[in-house]
């Protein structure tokens, strides 16, 4: 509900932002565009990288690849209070997950921006294939040995072995298990509004919230005993930082942390 909330006051109050005039001289009009962007998602986060190559006045291609780190909406972390430097673990997560993908697609401009401080506002829609890397997560178990003694051991989760939260004290290593993931191929479809307000018509920084849509060959196996699901559908709202490619003028890198000063 917080990332709704989110969503609606960006779309609102994104176009009341302040206004001033654009020199036509430092305005670049064919707008390639070249991005990084971090996005917060219902069902997690991602990082994508986007390049954006403009064919008709108001309409831009784009090529993109991404990462997005996935969890399940009912994942709850616990902490076994029992054991002193215990680590907190989600009880019943059977995976780590996390996608790797690319995609192309179209974004067409449907208000430009006039104003120095306003805000331009398009739509976007993207398609392309995704892998993604299920990793099997091991626990630190209390395993009894008699007489009233335990050890610690490494396991994986299994239900019909671990029946409470309190058999476990934490995770293993991250890197445990790294040698068991397994890799399932799917589609990954994402579409929203972009709300471009950078005050230098020579970089980028633009707001994008949306919706994302995962379809996978089989379930994804996030949970012992929850239901997984394969196909996946969420929203998204992102924040992107990038510059505009003018062929003329190469742009450097620090001109996305420091404004370049005019001739």
């Amino acid at each position: 509900m917080r990332l709704l909330h989110v969503i609606l006051f960006l779309i609102i109050c994104g176009p009341l932002l302040a206004q001033g005039d654009i020199d036509p001289q430092d305005r670049l009009f064919w707008r390639n565009e070249r991005s990084f962007g971090v996005a917060l998602n219902t069902d997690g986060w991602s990082f994508i990288y986007r390049e954006l190559r403009q064919t008709k006045p108001a309409t831009r291609i784009f090529f993109e690849g991404s990462f997005e780190a996935f969890k399940h909406p009912k994942e709850i972390k616990l902490t076994n209070y029992y054991f002193q430097n215990s680590g907190s673990f989600v009880y019943g997560k059977l995976n780590s997950t996390w996608t790797i993908g690319i995609g192309a697609g179209y974004q067409r401009e449907l208000f430009e921006k006039r104003d120095l401080g306003g805000v331009s506002i398009s739509w976007l829609i993207g398609l392309g294939p995704t892998l993604l890397f299920a990793k099997p997560i091991y626990y630190e178990v209390i395993v009894p040995t008699g007489g009233g003694y335990y050890e610690i051991e490494e396991q994986k989760f299994d239900i019909t072995k671990i029946h409470q939260a309190l058999d476990i004290v934490g995770k293993a290593s991250f890197f445990e298990g790294f040698n068991e993931i397994k890799v399932i191929p799917g589609l990954v479809a994402r579409g929203g509004f972009n709300f471009e307000y950078s005050k230098n018509d020579k970089l980028t920084h633009a707001i994008e919230v949306g919706a994302i849509f995962h379809a996978y060959t089989r379930e994804v196996p996030i949970m012992a005993n929850e239901d997984n699901r394969q196909l996946l559908p969420g929203l998204f709202v992102s924040y992107r930082l990038g510059m505009i490619l003018d062929p003329l003028k190469p742009s450097r890198f620090s001109d996305l942390i420091f404004r370049p000063n005019k001739e």
